[in-house]
């Protein structure tokens, strides 16, 4: 069990990278919510019944640790923020107007609730409706609802960035 579980989390470790870097804005903190995150999905494992992909239930995991490290860190007035300084792309045709506002975007996304971060997330992660229902644990419609709202709060945001 240890050997299967070990090899789903290096070929999905992805997915813990992507979720601790929309919650959080230092790499200590990345680091230390990726412990946690391991730790609960180690927990959990036994529970893995693969009624859904492993990475589907992976997600899952990793966002709802995510969010309630989010809420313990704002508890804490702590709130994590999403990152804020891209590095740069060393490109000769580096499109300085579009790392503006992927700047804006993240800023925008990091003043989200810890349930919109993770619908977007997923949504930028090209997952559709049913899977980030799945992940999430919302209904579909629900998560069209929230895909709305979310786009015309991070149109919002964005309008207040510049």
């Amino acid at each position: 069990m240890k050997e299967e579980f070990l090899q789903n989390i290096t070929s999905n470790q992805a997915i813990i990278h992507k979720v601790t870097r929309i919650y959080c804005d230092n790499v200590d903190n990345r680091k230390d919510l990726f412990q946690e995150i391991l730790i609960q999905l180690w927990k959990s494992y036994g529970s893995f019944k693969e009624q859904s992909k492993f990475s589907t239930w992976m997600y899952r995991v990793a966002i709802n640790t995510a969010i309630t490290a989010f809420k313990r860190g704002a508890k804490k007035n702590l709130k994590a923020q999403y990152v804020k300084d891209l590095p740069p792309v060393a490109d000769d045709e580096y499109d300085t107007d579009l790392e503006e506002n992927l700047n804006m975007l993240h800023t925008a996304i990091g003043q989200l609730t810890g349930i919109e971060k993770s619908i977007i997330l997923l949504y930028l992660e090209d997952k559709s409706y049913e899977e980030i229902a799945e992940i999430t644990g919302i209904t579909q419609n629900y998560v069209r609802v929230k895909m709305n709202r979310i786009k015309k709060k991070l149109e919002s945001l964005m309008k207040g960035i510049t």
